[in-house]
């Protein structure tokens, strides 16, 4: 895991924290931030391997932040995890047209995060590219 880098983004900063501490202590380079917007921004500049991402944020929603991030430069092949509290069948329509293959529902298992971490990178959407 080493030099794994995730970047969690949701509007939650509790639930925000706990992950981010979650994924820590299992190893992960982690950066939490609470506004899609800025995480949108940062993005390129760290370069995640898995973006963990709420689908429901009032700045901007999740689908539009994964759409964004698949235009930008060394990021469209990232890892997208969606989470959110709600199910709702039209979604996964959308999550597949972005290349989004992973959805984790709140609330989850800290050990279900890893897992759904570990699947994505054996995908080999972007595992070859790190290591």
């Amino acid at each position: 895991m080493a030099n794994i880098k995730v970047m969690v983004v949701d509007d939650d900063v509790e639930f925000l924290e706990e992950l981010k501490e979650v994924l820590v202590l299992s190893g992960y380079d982690t950066v939490a931030i609470d506004d899609p917007v800025f995480a949108l921004e940062y993005a390129p500049k760290i370069k995640p391997h898995v973006v963990l991402l709420d689908l429901k944020m009032p700045k901007m929603k999740g689908f539009r932040f994964a759409d964004e991030l698949r235009k930008s430069e060394g990021l469209k092949n990232t890892s997208i995890i969606a989470m959110a509290a709600y199910y709702k069948e039209v979604y996964f329509r959308f999550l597949n047209m972005l290349g989004i293959r992973r959805y984790l529902k709140k609330p989850f298992f800290p050990l279900d995060v890893i897992v759904q971490i570990e699947k994505a990178l054996d995908e080999g959407q972007n595992h070859e590219e790190y290591f």
